[in-house]
């Protein structure tokens, strides 16, 4: 890579391409801003906060050590200032609420306590995307959809959006999600496997009422409840510290004061809430879950667990049927290592994974990091003759 410009070129050029505007992507790119490389985000999605699906983010040290390492000290520390209280359990219960197995900290569970990096962090989905797209108003553009690339002869890769347009990149970066279509041109062989499981995932606002239907367990941290016929339930409160004991210190009082303060926060939704994510074999199911929505959804939950304790029925009741929605689990296959070229992938473009340990973000943040640093050497000239063969 270079770091002029071509003039010659009628389509926009740029260092770097990335491919979809998500956490590895936009994590990625504040990076490579950082050290003065050229880089565009394109993003399907219309708006700053339109495709915000899902709720919690669980950031492990190791996703916290790649913002550190990425993100201005400002930002990270908006980031740090948004998680919500800190978990204090992993509860295993039955449906009937039944505690089979709690750890705290007093029994080994690693937290991190209150420090900005080496901690254990639960972020609004909503909230990190705000983050991270804060200082990448130049550089994220929205509503371009991605539909192939080609690699020119000057090795410079062209990637071409369905409203017509095109950029050409030195690197073009897919960071496009689990049906990523530049991993579809890149690696046609690499295929997700259906795991056979699907969830359905509710929202509740954290009342006076939800809180009295809240065991300790349910309170404190995460909790997995597992139940007959292979029925499972994950649950975690999320509570924001300006929500406990009134706003936090450097954050504003009003919405209008929050925003000023925290331009990336527009669109938040850092009101507490209760999360609950339940799960089944397809093949125990009456119906195809992923065309429903809404209402429906709540009702086949409530239909499918008649035998479960009266509080978690209702906090089944409760959820807001807006942000209720189904999910396909899906993995993906091992990939052998490819030819290295101007096309590149990182986060669930290419290791998509179930959200059973929670790392996906964490590894599409490492991604990010390792990419950025090579990058950055790439156009500093400091690349090995080594790495060099292979691409870089």
């Amino acid at each position: 890579m270079t770091k002029s410009r071509n003039p010659k070129l009628t389509t926009p050029h740029h260092q770097v391409a990335i491919i979809g505007g998500g956490t590895g992507g936009l994590a990625l790119a504040h990076g490579l801003v950082r050290n003065g490389i050229d880089v565009a985000v394109y993003e399907r999605d219309r708006t700053r906060s339109a495709g915000l699906y899902g709720y919690r983010v669980g950031i492990s040290p190791d996703g916290s050590r790649a913002l550190f390492g990425l993100l201005p000290a400002d930002l990270y520390a908006t980031f740090v200032a948004t998680a919500a209280r800190q978990t204090k359990s992993l509860s295993f219960l039955d449906e009937k609420l039944r505690v089979l197995l709690s750890v705290g900290e007093a029994d080994g569970l690693k937290t991190g306590g209150d420090d900005p990096i080496e901690s254990e962090k639960s972020v609004s989905r909503m909230t990190l995307r705000q983050v991270l797209l804060t200082g990448l108003e130049e550089v994220v553009q929205f509503e371009k959809t991605f539909s192939r690339y080609q690699v020119r002869p000057d090795n410079k890769v062209e990637a071409f959006f369905e409203d017509g347009t095109s950029v050409v990149a030195d690197v073009l970066v897919g960071a496009d999600g689990s049906n990523s279509r530049v991993r579809g041109q890149l690696l046609p062989c690499a295929q997700l496997s259906d795991t056979g499981i699907v969830g359905v995932t509710g929202k509740v606002a954290l009342t006076d009422e939800v809180k009295s239907l809240l065991t300790p367990e349910l309170w404190n941290g995460v909790a997995l409840i597992f139940a007959a016929r292979g029925y499972s339930l994950v649950s975690h409160t999320m509570e924001f510290k300006w929500n406990e004991h009134g706003p936090k210190k450097g954050i504003g009082r009003t919405e209008a004061e929050l925003i000023k303060k925290w331009p990336g926060l527009l669109f938040d939704n850092t009101s507490d809430y209760f999360m609950w994510g339940f799960a089944g074999s397809k093949k125990r199911l009456p119906v195809d879950v992923m065309p429903m929505r809404g209402a429906d959804l709540i009702e086949l939950v409530l239909g499918l667990t008649p035998q479960w304790h009266p509080h978690l029925h209702r906090l089944f009741e409760l959820a807001d049927p807006s942000a209720t929605f189904p999910l396909s689990v899906r993995t993906a296959a091992p990939v052998a290592p490819w030819p290295t070229g101007p096309v590149t992938l990182i986060g669930d473009s290419i290791h998509t994974m179930t959200p059973g340990r929670g790392v996906g973000a964490n590894t599409a943040l490492l991604d990010a990091l390792l990419l950025h640093y090579q990058l950055v050497e790439a156009c500093e000239g400091r690349v090995s003759a080594a790495r060099r063969g292979r691409g870089l």
